[in-house]
């Protein structure tokens, strides 16, 4: 049976005359990193502090962990950790000061915890270097850090590698694979950037104007995302034939109106053409299609701007 670290059924979320969150109902499975996106205002924020505690949902309910209720969700939250927006840092303080603190504020037992989890996040080296001082990167996993302090099984983070340079972005993403995949905590990430989410998240939750639009894993989304070769000629089955012959593969599909969607391959349409041209085959269309992600993620939302 499916574990589900964070459920909610029909959450919203009112400011006033203002709907952020519009009857919500999404699940992040135990063990998943889960890409949460949508444009700036579509909601993801006002999500994300009604998870951590920070906010109150107007209606609906949330679960953590399969707990409900005020009292067992402020227990289940202890099992939690989250970077929201950017990370609260003693900028006079060195890394280990940092953790240390935020370790005592938090009633969080061992002072090893805070060795460990500098090594965990690569900077243990650092000595008394100033948090103020720290590279973008830097402070970025001295937050993550302080978010896994407590040993959580599940993270919340919200942009985590916004602003940061291209080594600092593969850095924080092989650390979150690896947060992931050795000591199996799940992960919530809210990010923009969507070529860095799809290399790493196995789930999908797309939101727009505070409704959760879709949902879905990562291999749907490739599916949807799938790349081929549109062909229209003036013989379906003389094509397959051929195309079968050359290619040795039944990666295809014919339509209902004849055209042939050619999967695989894609990258040398030039080969292809030329086996059926040289079939004697007359060909009306030849064309690569489907979409990549930025393309598929713009089409479901109806344009704008990713945040």
């Amino acid at each position: 049976m499916q574990e589900y670290v964070l459920k909610t059924n029909e959450l919203s979320k009112s400011f006033k005359d203002q709907r952020a969150l519009d009857k919500v109902t999404m699940a992040v499975r135990k063990g998943a990193i889960y890409g949460f996106i949508g444009q700036n205002g579509a909601g993801k924020s006002t999500l994300i502090r009604i998870a951590t505690g920070l906010a109150f949902p107007s209606t609906g309910s949330l679960e953590l962990f399969g707990e409900t209720g005020e009292k067992a969700l402020i227990k289940a939250r202890r099992r939690m950790g989250s970077i929201i927006e950017s990370p609260a840092l003693f900028p006079t303080m060195t890394a280990r000061e940092n953790l240390e603190a935020n370790r005592m504020l938090r009633g969080i037992p061992g002072k090893d915890t805070v060795t460990r989890m500098l090594r965990q996040v690569g900077l243990h080296e650092t000595g008394s270097k100033k948090a103020k001082n720290f590279s973008l990167g830097m402070k970025q996993r001295l937050g993550l850090a302080i978010a896994l302090l407590g040993d959580p099984e599940f993270i919340i983070l919200d942009e985590p590698t916004n602003g940061l340079d291209p080594m600092g972005v593969v850095e924080m993403r092989e650390l979150l694979k690896a947060l992931n995949r050795e000591l199996g905590i799940t992960i919530m990430i809210s990010s923009h950037i969507l070529s860095e989410l799809h290399l790493m998240a196995t789930d999908y939750g797309i939101i727009h104007q505070g409704r959760l639009v879709e949902q879905l894993t990562a291999e749907e989304l490739d599916q949807k995302c799938r790349q081929y070769i549109y062909i229209q000629v003036d013989d379906a089955r003389k094509a397959v034939t051929v195309l079968q012959n050359e290619w040795g593969h039944l990666n295809y599909e014919v339509m209902p109106d004849g055209a042939i969607k050619w999967y695989g391959h894609y990258e040398e349409p030039n080969r292809l053409s030329s086996s059926l041209f040289a079939a004697g085959l007359k060909i009306d269309k030849f064309m690569p299609m489907g979409e990549d992600l930025e393309s598929y993620f713009m089409k479901i939302v109806g344009g704008g701007s990713h945040a």
